[in-house]
């Protein structure tokens, strides 16, 4: 059996702020095409974490047939700290559906992702959604839709009544009534009497929005000539396919009113693959490259999703960009220089994976047990391979230290956070060589909280989580020279090394400089390098509170040696002491990172947020309006104060403000912060011994 034409497929990603009814939606859909027994059951939240908390977390898969299409539902978090899943959600698709709770208006993560259908040239459709809810509103926000998405927003429907009298929608091209009952079934009826001043209204406005983007058809209509319902239908197509029209669908997804309309609509509207945007790469053998969605390519592929499970083991979605890929075909994971090979093909239909032989350009694919891949890499036919350029992930800006309870479970919990990064390109571990913890770090605490919650589900781990120490540096104010002389005799060969070395320190950030300026052969030039390792030794741990040390420079100008009790051994020695010597009497200080900040918050909140930042020793740098009632908060903070902040900015704004936060440099710390480091650090220490 062959692969199915592009302009039998559409892949469709929902977006929209958390608690939107996105999930719910796609549950709707199954069950109107009897692929789920029953509305409401959540089937895509299928990780324990997700049905315990009724949330998404991650992006999950679906798909049904509508009027002979196939259509791929890639369903995304609405949560700020699940970046990662949301793009590369959004990387699946040609198409992008924006759902908006009706009662709730357009919220801020809405707003945040929405605008990825501008920058990435994603179709647009939106979804009004909770109709039936108690302050439920649509045409208020119509305008604001422009906005987000950079193109016109056109109303297709109006609601037959609303919040507790809302039972359907009026079509405003075909002019018919689709009248639902309790259990979600319509029946096609004429439009209500009372509603047709409104759908005149309506209507005519529709037609100007499709008109004015052809200008024939625009011409043809000011001349008071009627245009068709067929034209309107393909204009609008057209417009859609060109980024210059986004069709509003109304409805409730926990109703079931509307759903069946919407899926009309993306048969009829959306983009199939073949309309989808060419992608960039670089070749391994050297160049750019521009992938287009055409089978005629050879194979490229996208790893949108790569799951974790103990039992199956590795599962991957794969979103196949160009070419083909039947039954037994190899292929390269080419970040993971792997080669790979398709023994099941799997795709997925209501809750069930269905085996296929062969797949094409714009299909969503399932694999199973490939032996190495991660979530972002490139999927490629072997004789041509490619990396495909993607967004710049955000830096990973919370983090938390992670212990197993249980000695015997070390290796376990180091290959279990090597699967979970592979699924996430913003999560990531590493064992701390400064601190001895193992440290995950993520977007935000929910990222972090959602990823023990899996650590402990999947892999079977108890662990203990606790705030990590933050990795501060210390350094030194002025330049001293010190002197050191090791000399032991204990029968037979001694000991001795004697050094003088001046210690000054450098600019921020400059790391460490080692001169030699021996003369006359004082100090062998065989032992200078023992001085210098000797020297980068005590580096690791300062005077202070243990703390590397940083930004220094150390002279070695003068010392002696013995011909006999001289050694390497000697000479290192008598450079880390001299060094740690030095140190105390240049005025050591702790440094500590400082962050540069953004916060984006709601007008009315900005006076607080300032406020909140002064009092975690932050630097102000000043303020920009964002437009729509927002402004960014621009600051220096330090990293220390900043740990807490995910949970405080959400309380100060009510979960509508956010911030990014990425590595500035190393500061000086105050005299009272550097006391209570110092304290901190004892306690540690001597709590380890």
């Amino acid at each position: 059996m062959g692969s199915t034409p592009a302009s039998l497929k559409r892949n469709i990603t929902l977006v929209g702020h958390h608690g939107c009814g996105k999930t719910h939606l796609i549950d709707a859909a199954l069950f109107n095409k009897g692929l789920i027994d029953r509305n409401g059951i959540f089937v895509m939240d299928n990780e324990a974490v997700e049905k315990e908390r009724k949330a998404s977390f991650s992006n999950n898969v679906t798909g049904l047939v509508h009027n002979k299409v196939k259509i791929n539902f890639v369903d995304t978090p609405g949560m700020p700290d699940f970046h990662a899943e949301i793009i590369n959600g959004i990387y699946a698709s040609e198409n992008m559906l924006i759902v908006i709770n009706a009662a709730a208006g357009i919220e801020i993560q809405t707003e945040r992702f929405g605008v990825y259908a501008k920058d990435l040239n994603k179709g647009a459709i939106f979804f009004i959604n909770a109709l039936d809810k108690e302050r439920a509103s649509y045409e208020s926000y119509i305008e604001e839709l422009r906005d987000i998405v950079d193109r016109n927003p056109v109303l297709l429907q109006i609601p037959i009544g609303l919040e507790g009298n809302f039972k359907g929608v009026i079509d405003l091209v075909s002019k018919k009534a689709y009248i639902y009952d309790d259990n979600g079934k319509y029946k096609i009826e004429e439009i209500p009497a009372e509603f047709s001043e409104k759908v005149e209204e309506a209507r005519a406005k529709m037609i100007e929005d499709i008109v004015e983007t052809d200008e024939e058809l625009m011409e043809r209509y000011f001349e008071g000539e009627e245009i068709s319902d067929e034209e309107l239908t393909k204009t609008l197509k057209k417009a859609f396919s060109e980024n210059t029209i986004a069709p509003i669908f109304l409805g409730s997804a926990a109703k079931n009113i509307g759903v069946d309309q919407l899926l009309d609509g993306i048969v009829k509207f959306s983009k199939d693959p073949s309309q989808g945007n060419t992608w960039k790469g670089k070749l391994l053998s050297g160049g750019d490259i521009e992938v287009k969605p055409t089978v005629e390519e050879p194979l490229t592929g996208y790893i949108f999703k790569n799951v974790v499970d103990p039992f199956v083991g590795r599962i991957t979605y794969i979103k196949i960009i160009s070419g083909t890929l039947k039954q037994g075909e190899s292929f390269v994971v080419v970040e993971e220089d792997s080669l790979e090979k398709a023994g099941h093909i799997f795709m997925t239909e209501g809750i069930k994976d269905i085996e296929v032989e062969e797949v094409s350009s714009g299909d969503i694919i399932k694999l199973t047990k490939l032996k190495k891949t991660s979530c972002s890499d490139t999927v490629t036919h072997k004789d041509r391979q490619l990396i495909l350029e993607v967004l710049e992930w955000p830096e990973a800006m919370i983090s938390k230290s992670i212990t197993p309870k249980s000695q015997k479970d070390i290796d376990k919990i180091s290959t279990g956070l090597a699967r979970l990064s592979e699924s996430d390109p913003t999560f990531m571990w590493e064992l701390s060589p400064e601190t001895g913890e193992t440290v995950i770090k993520g977007i935000g605490g929910s990222h972090l909280d959602i990823m023990i919650e899996r650590i402990k589900n999947l892999f079977s781990l108890d662990v203990e989580v606790g705030k990590p120490k933050i990795a501060y540096r210390e350094t030194i104010r002025k330049t001293i020279e010190s002197e050191y002389k090791h000399k032991k005799q204990s029968g037979g060969h001694g000991q001795y090394g004697h050094v003088q070395i001046k210690v000054e320190p450098l600019p921020r950030g400059e790391g460490f400089e080692f001169v030699d300026k021996i003369v006359g052969g004082v100090v062998p030039k065989n032992y200078i390098p023992a001085v210098e390792k000797g020297v980068i030794d005590a580096m690791k741990q300062g005077v202070l509170a243990s703390y590397p040390v940083v930004d220094v420079r150390v002279t070695l100008f003068y010392g002696s040696y013995h011909p006999v009790d001289s050694s390497d051994m000697s000479f290192q020695i008598a450079g880390r002491q001299a060094f740690k010597k030095g140190s105390k009497e240049a005025s050591p200080v702790i440094l500590e990172p400082i962050m540069n900040v953004e916060v984006f918050v709601p007008d009315d909140n900005t006076g607080d947020v300032m406020g909140d930042i002064s009092s975690r020793r932050g630097r102000p740098l000043g303020m920009e309006p964002q437009g729509k009632g927002y402004t960014k908060v621009m600051a220096q903070v330090p990293l220390a104060e900043m740990l807490d902040y995910s949970a405080k900015i959400n309380a100060m704004t009510s979960g509508r403000g956010y911030f990014t936060m990425k590595f500035d440099s190393y500061s000086e710390t105050p005299s009272d912060v550097q006391a209570k480091i110092i304290a901190e650090r004892e306690r540690e220490l001597e709590e380890k011994d």
